[in-house]
């Protein structure tokens, strides 16, 4: 009988799991090797048992990212291979995973490829990246509307910071910071910066790195 290469499923929502579980254990040449629901638990998992490739989605509830754990399970582990995955719409991650030495990437809610070929491809030893990333639609406009630069503005928005705030991050003037918001809801046709911000968390537009639960403690002074 021909070998069957192990999986380890990684994803903090039980349904996007059992997909993942139910994918592999249906084809012929993979089987589940453990469903884990925090991804620091695949960098034991993986440094103790024998994994052929890793699932895992980039965005974790609680403890460290998908993203870093990739990033520590390559280090520690080159032989095996990973395929990292979102729902979001976040364009950032596909260059860190790129640069990380991740060897795909898979939009779960707008690939056009099904994750089974993008699992033999990764197993063939090539490295399946989407060309760009989703342009979901953003109020009267799309994502692709806006500029990197008010992305960015955007991203910093999501975490609740003001004008000042941003422009601090971004090495940018306050000014800049609300004229780049000012365009943006020109562009969606959203009435003020918390319909920006809400709507953007909503459709995973832009996904801020800092871990859920540590953004900063302050009013809502969206």
């Amino acid at each position: 009988m021909e070998k069957k290469y192990r999986v380890l499923v990684v994803d903090d929502q039980y349904v996007a799991r059992s997909f993942f579980e139910i994918h592999v254990e249906m084809t012929k040449k993979y089987e589940l090797a453990a469903s884990l629901s925090r991804a620091e638990q695949a960098i034991a998992w993986c440094a103790e048992h024998p994994v052929d490739l890793v699932i895992m989605d980039v965005m974790m509830k609680y403890g460290l990212s998908g993203l870093a754990c990739a990033r520590t399970i390559k280090q520690n582990n080159p032989q095996i291979r990973i395929i990292l995955t979102t729902s979001a719409a976040e364009e950032q991650w596909i260059e860190k995973a790129r640069s990380s030495g991740i060897e795909s990437f898979w939009y779960k809610e707008y690939s056009d490829i099904p994750l089974s070929e993008v699992m033999d491809r990764t197993m063939n030893g090539e490295s399946v990246y989407p060309e760009t990333s989703p342009n979901p639609e953003f109020g009267k406009g799309t994502k692709f509307d806006l500029s990197k630069r008010e992305l960015e503005v955007l991203r910093e928005l999501t975490r609740n910071l003001t004008n000042e705030e941003i422009g601090e991050e971004l090495h940018i003037s306050p000014h800049t910071v609300k004229r780049h918001i000012e365009n943006m809801l020109d562009k969606t046709g959203y009435k003020s910066r918390v319909d920006l911000a809400v709507n953007a968390r909503v459709l995973g537009l832009v996904v801020h790195e800092e871990k859920p639960g540590t953004e900063r403690n302050k009013e809502d002074r969206l």
